[in-house]
């Protein structure tokens, strides 16, 4: 697929891996919509983005645990976006690790909402105008959680094993739509998600949140024969 040009939505945009994948697709011509919660952090991400090659971009503030707002945000994004060609559900929350009786409820109905709930809501609204372009792509940015059993991770893991499904299925379902599916399933990043679940862990030896970005183009980027419908980032 040929990026430039290309209408892209990212959730979690606004900092982490978002960021990364949207400078790296303003570099590769794109226009964006950039979906997250921290107004600050948003528009000095706009500010990054349209610094690069005067790429337009779009920013949208929205809390992914709340539905009712998920709901309202795809009607926004495709209208003042004018279409949607790309869609990148890459936000998600982490909960402190431990077994599932210490895990609070409120952040147990969080972390599958926004990490999968929110998705699959946003997916669903923005379908009807991926399938009207000649070419689509929805990527989902999962976890290796999502292949793999790591105990403390009780709702991360299903969230992400959730994910997984909802990409194989989507997949089978768009098959003759033209709207091509892809799953991205990274081992730990260095981002702040651990830290803002107090959670201590060793970033810096995790992969770079800007090497992961450069998966994600490369991976949209490719021929129209050739298609990479999942991809396992190891360390």
């Amino acid at each position: 697929m040929d990026l430039a040009g290309k209408r892209v939505a990212v959730s979690g945009g606004s900092d982490g891996i978002g960021r990364h994948i949207c400078l790296k697709l303003a570099e590769a011509g794109c226009e964006l919509a950039i979906l997250g919660r921290d107004i600050a952090r948003l528009e000095a991400v706009k500010r990054e983005v349209e610094s690069v090659n005067g790429t337009r971009a779009l920013i949208f503030a929205a809390d992914l645990n709340d539905m009712s707002m998920v709901s309202g945000l795809s009607a926004q994004i495709v209208s003042q976006m004018g279409g949607l060609d790309i869609l990148i559900n890459n936000a998600g929350v982490w909960h402190k690790t431990g077994p599932l009786d210490t895990i609070d409820e409120a952040m147990l109905l969080q972390t599958v909402q926004v990490n999968l709930t929110a998705a699959m809501i946003l997916t669903r609204n923005v379908l009807p105008t991926l399938r009207a372009q000649s070419e689509a792509a929805v990527l989902n940015v999962i976890s290796k959680s999502g292949v793999i059993a790591q105990a403390g991770q009780s709702v991360y893991s299903a969230s992400k094993y959730g994910m997984r499904g909802f990409t194989d299925v989507l997949k089978e379902d768009e098959a003759e739509s033209g709207v091509r599916v892809a799953g991205l399933y990274q081992s730990g990043t260095n981002t702040g998600m651990f830290a803002k679940a107090a959670e201590d862990v060793p970033n810096h030896i995790f992969t770079e949140p800007d090497d992961l970005a450069d998966v994600v183009v490369f991976m949209l980027s490719r021929p129209a024969k050739l298609w990479m419908h999942e991809v396992r980032v190891e360390l």
